[in-house]
């Protein structure tokens, strides 16, 4: 994720506290906030994640022209790609080698670090890059292959404020040669 602009303001800050059922005031209440030891609206945990709706090409937001993710009469709402047939969502049939495995993904953790407090007021910035990967073998047979996506969110003085690390796991198994399953 590339935002080149997240402005923090205090609406957004109000609605996102609301919408995770976290009404402590330093979010919520403007007064109350000033009078705190923090000393005015400051923005909750994870909140940072809200600005991939400030990236134009985030994959889960709506694009005009667009089917979008999660409004068709499939679960995905998307079609299956060219010469897939039906296959389920997050396959990844044909991948890797000849078709002869069979994988899906899935977000598997999400850390938040945090330099500085977000403020109401605050113009932050966020750059992705790659983290750590790995590979697990799984108790049920086949690979599970972790990586991890690192985003850096500055402020407008180009301070650090908050390190995101989200690690996904992509599954990948041999299909059951049995007949049985699959």
């Amino acid at each position: 994720m590339a935002v080149e602009r997240f402005p923090v303001e205090e609406g957004h800050i109000l609605m996102f506290a609301r919408a995770i059922g976290d009404l402590n005031p330093v979010f919520t209440d403007r007064d109350k906030a000033a009078a705190s030891e923090v000393g005015g609206i400051i923005a909750p945990p994870t909140f940072v994640a809200a600005s991939a709706q400030f990236d134009p090409d985030y994959f889960l937001r709506p694009k005009e022209g667009q089917p979008w993710f999660g409004s068709g009469s499939r679960p995905s709402g998307t079609a299956p790609r060219a010469g897939e047939g039906e296959s389920e969502p997050g396959d990844s049939k044909g991948e890797r080698g000849g078709g002869n495995r069979v994988g899906s993904g899935l977000h598997a953790e999400q850390r938040f670090e945090y330099h500085k407090v977000v403020r109401a007021g605050d113009v932050l910035t966020a750059t992705t890059r790659p983290g750590r990967t790995w590979e697990k073998e799984g108790r049920r047979g086949g690979t599970l292959h972790f990586g991890e996506s690192v985003t850096e969110y500055r402020n407008q003085d180009g301070e650090l404020v908050v390190t995101a690390t989200s690690v996904g796991v992509r599954t990948e198994r041999v299909p059951d040669q049995s007949g049985k399953g699959e």
